[in-house]
């Protein structure tokens, strides 16, 4: 959530950097009418409250002197002020309810290095790394390598729970436990991340502070019980708020968890959008990597968490980029971000596999986690910064796609195959 009073004080310049993210700047006109509307009710119930502490005073001194009748006449008074400053209050209090509705739909402000564009087609690529693979054969998708293999069951799995479901099987499995394995040992042996197993239900306050809630409630899941609890869409968001309404010591920043989970999305908007395969799913899998860091360092342990999500892909031998997000691409509570995209062959092109995101104050505002400076001083809001090191399936979907071999088996990067038993190829019969 946005600073009220930077908002306040910097209004001309909160409305540009919103439109550059594509925000109307009529966005903000509520904001200013209803907190124009706040100002004038507590500038009268000031001035009702004098009105009534002077009436009161001279009750006091009207009763000294024996005045009743004329007392009784200013308690009338004072009841009738008593009653207008109620209504003043009650209204001042929707006001405000009215505020934080309005400050809690807008998205975070972009940082000044942020690139102005209007959409991803604009995002601005800053490194590669690797060469994409050639083929001496016509190269396969996923989908017809890991059926062929019968490590991907597609059929069954929309069988059993509907499309954009998916099964693995045998090595397929394997395959995809070797990857969190991997990714998580690098993460915390080479990075210094914590590893935490995170709850997989949170309640709304937890997605509040993340900003899922309220205004993506439409791509959550949502249980049916009276408990109002949601399935994640990503670990960032129990991870995050693991320290929410705290306030911490500013020696224990920054904080870096690593954090294997399921995820599960409606996709709700996202209909027709990478429909074949496994790419885009109701239910996936992701090693999150999120970070609790001083504000005045967040930019770099941006810089470096990218690169943290860089090395699996590296150590992997798959070819990507890195590119920037412009303005009008930004994540909701995002304030700069990173996308890598690694090279899949059967759309010819780079495909997201990790965001990586500086949300600065945003989320901390809103999930309420601060920190205190060494010496004392008031509390500060923490940074917070979150990137997946990386995408379980998409990593899966790259490896079968960039090391396929003319037999239709597919070749396991040397990394992985401790963690798969020794294995170096999947072939038709491993199950």
């Amino acid at each position: 959530m946005l600073d009220l009073n930077y908002v306040r004080e910097n209004l001309d310049q909160v409305r540009t950097k919103l439109q550059s993210r594509g925000v109307p700047g009529a966005a903000l006109e509520d904001f200013v009418q209803a907190d124009a509307e706040r100002r004038r009710l507590i500038a009268e119930s000031d001035q009702l409250n004098a009105q009534r502490n002077a009436a009161s005073h001279e009750i006091g001194l009207l009763m000294k002197e024996g005045k009743r009748d004329l007392a009784d006449g200013r308690r009338a008074e004072v009841n009738a002020l008593k009653g207008r400053i109620a209504d003043l209050d009650q209204s001042r209090d929707a006001a405000e309810a009215r505020i934080r509705d309005l400050m809690s739909s807008l998205p975070n402000v972009p940082d000044d290095t942020v690139p102005i564009g209007k959409d991803e087609t604009e995002n601005v690529e800053v490194r590669r790394w690797g060469a994409r693979p050639e083929f001496s054969f016509e190269p396969k998708d996923h989908v017809d390598l890991g059926t062929t293999l019968s490590i991907l069951d597609l059929e069954r799995a929309a069988k059993i729970s509907g499309a954009r479901f998916s099964i693995l099987n045998g090595a397929g499995a394997r395959l995809s436990r070797a990857l969190v394995n991997f990714m998580l040992d690098v993460q915390t042996r080479e990075h210094g991340y914590q590893e935490t197993v995170p709850p997989f239900i949170v309640n709304a306050s937890s997605l509040f502070g993340t900003a899922q809630l309220p205004k993506f409630e439409e791509d959550l899941f949502k249980l049916t019980d009276e408990r109002g609890l949601y399935l994640i869409p990503t670990g960032e968001v129990p991870v995050t708020n693991y320290h929410r309404e705290e306030i911490l010591d500013a020696s224990q920043l920054p904080m870096k968890f690593a954090a294997y989970s399921p995820c599960f999305r409606s996709e709700a908007g996202s209909y027709g959008r990478d429909t074949r395969g496994i790419y885009r799913q109701h239910q996936f899998e992701k090693v999150e990597l999120v970070k609790l860091t001083l504000p005045e360092e967040s930019g770099n342990e941006l810089e470096s968490l990218t690169k943290d999500a860089e090395v699996i892909l590296q150590k992997l031998g798959l070819h990507y980029r890195v590119v920037e997000h412009v303005t009008g691409d930004l994540g909701f509570s995002a304030a700069k971000s990173y996308d890598v995209e690694v090279w899949l062959p059967s759309y010819n092109e780079f495909k997201e596999i990790s965001s990586c995101s500086n949300c600065i104050d945003y989320q901390a505002r809103r999930a309420q986690i601060r920190f205190r400076r060494a010496g004392g001083g008031k509390p500060e809001f923490v940074h917070t910064l979150n990137g997946s090191g990386l995408a379980i399936g998409r990593t899966w979907i790259a490896i079968l796609e960039n090391f396929q071999q003319e037999d239709g088996s597919v070749a396991i990067p040397e990394v992985l195959r401790p963690y798969m038993g020794g294995l170096e190829v999947i072939r038709r019969q491993e199950q």
